[in-house]
């Protein structure tokens, strides 16, 4: 049966209200959600500030409570909400990269409702079950946080296998998972150097085990990640690396001007971009989140309940944040 529930209305210039809103029963290959919990993004200031027809949170984690036909999904079963709901046969997706879908049928929490609402509706190909230990709140780690953390990383280590040093542009949420999860990846030597404008994010990163940058680099590093989309942070990032270097541009926003002669082909150095990450790297996520789920957590600064969610976005857009995530139902 249809459920109505009470759910969050982005109406621009910081407001949100709620309203009255009905979730019909799920389609085939579709799964009904009790939303668990969404971590607020960077990516939602737009929303925040211009409005949305529809609910945001693209970061979701919830409970399946109902199945439509054809599904295998057990009611019950938690999980992940993959951004993309992608096709599944285009080029693209039968080579594994869903997250290049020519053909997606929506975004979720961009073009269809998120998971700042009670209830969310998915397909269940993008849909990842978690066990039951894990709570929704550590859930959305699987998404920005560490999934597209260990994307741009994958992207970086396949043109650069003898990483000695990184360097990462911007304390964001995604600079804060980039830190944490080339720690684990790289191990306890490789120097990990920050940089951020906010003194309270450089702090942080230094709790999570990075380098703060204050001032000059203290040398040349082999690898660089960008992830705030800024003309200047991915010239710092390109600046700092030595011959062989490699720059991931993971934040949009910004252009980049590059002097082809020196600054790519003398030194050898290679500028790519990373968007997201692709479905099937979500199983060996989770399970870097079992073994080092103390350290990924710590990422989450503030869980606040949602009937919150205003003060969370205020919270959050203060700077003085790690991961804020918004819970509605652990259960």
């Amino acid at each position: 049966m249809p459920r109505t529930a009470m759910a969050p209305v982005f109406t621009g210039a910081g407001k949100i209200e709620l309203r009255e809103r009905t979730y019909r029963d799920p389609g085939p290959g579709e799964l009904l959600l009790r939303v668990g919990a969404n971590a607020i993004c960077g990516t939602d200031r737009e929303q925040y500030f211009q409005g949305s027809q529809v609910v945001p949170g693209h970061e979701a984690a919830g409970t399946v409570v109902a199945a439509g036909e054809g599904t295998g999904t057990a009611e019950g079963t938690r999980g992940a909400v993959f951004l993309m709901d992608y096709c599944g046969t285009c080029r693209s997706c039968a080579l594994g990269h869903t997250n290049q879908c020519f053909a997606k049928r929506n975004d979720m929490g961009f073009t269809a409702d998120g998971g700042y609402g009670p209830y969310e509706i998915v397909h269940e190909s993008n849909f990842f079950p978690v066990p039951a230990e894990v709570s929704a709140a550590d859930a959305t780690l699987l998404l920005d946080v560490m999934g597209t953390s260990s994307h741009a990383l994958d992207r970086l280590d396949r043109m650069r296998a003898d990483v000695e040093s990184l360097f990462v542009a911007g304390a964001g949420p995604i600079g804060l998972g980039l830190v944490a999860m080339a720690r684990i990846r790289y191990g306890a030597d490789v120097p990990i150097y920050v940089s951020d404008l906010s003194p309270w994010r450089l702090d942080f990163a230094e709790r999570l085990g990075a380098t703060p940058v204050r001032g000059a680099m203290p040398g040349a590093v082999d690898a660089a990640v960008d992830s705030t989309g800024k003309t200047t942070a991915r010239r710092q990032a390109l600046d700092a690396l030595g011959k062989r270097g490699v720059l991931v541009c993971v934040g949009h926003g910004e252009g980049l001007t590059l002097d082809v002669s020196a600054d790519l082909i003398a030194p050898e150095r290679t500028v790519m971009g990373s968007e997201y990450f692709a479905y099937a790297e979500m199983p060996a996520n989770l399970d870097v989140l079992l073994a080092h789920r103390a350290a990924l957590s710590a990422i989450i600064t503030h869980r606040l309940p949602a009937a919150e969610l205003a003060s969370a976005f205020e919270l959050f857009l203060g700077g003085e944040t790690g991961k804020v995530v918004v819970v509605q139902d652990e259960s």
